[in-house]
């Protein structure tokens, strides 16, 4: 179920349907997607470290949380605790 999952991601890619459903599993759960609402994951995972996100300010935060398609609301704080345990390996907590 998961192959097919995926080449129907890459099929959706390929020829651009602008809207496409796939099932999850084999329950009535599915996965819409449209051109309006398209999601595109970034060619690089962040590279920052514990320090980086320590003193980096709230609107790159905002920036590089919405690159990932993760809106996230909250203090500064909240949204430097959230990015550091989204984007750092356990080892450089």
């Amino acid at each position: 179920m998961a192959l097919n999952w995926v080449v129907n991601i890459a099929n959706t890619i390929a020829v651009g349907n602008s809207s496409t459903e796939f099932t999850k599993n084999q329950t009535s759960q599915s996965i819409s997607f449209s051109n309006e609402k398209w999601f595109q994951m970034p060619l690089h995972y962040p590279g920052y470290t514990k320090d980086d996100y320590e003193k980096m300010e709230e609107w790159r935060l905002d920036a590089l949380l919405s690159e990932y398609g993760l809106n996230f609301q909250g203090t500064v704080d909240e949204k430097r605790r959230f990015a550091m345990g989204a984007f750092l390996w356990p080892d450089q907590l």
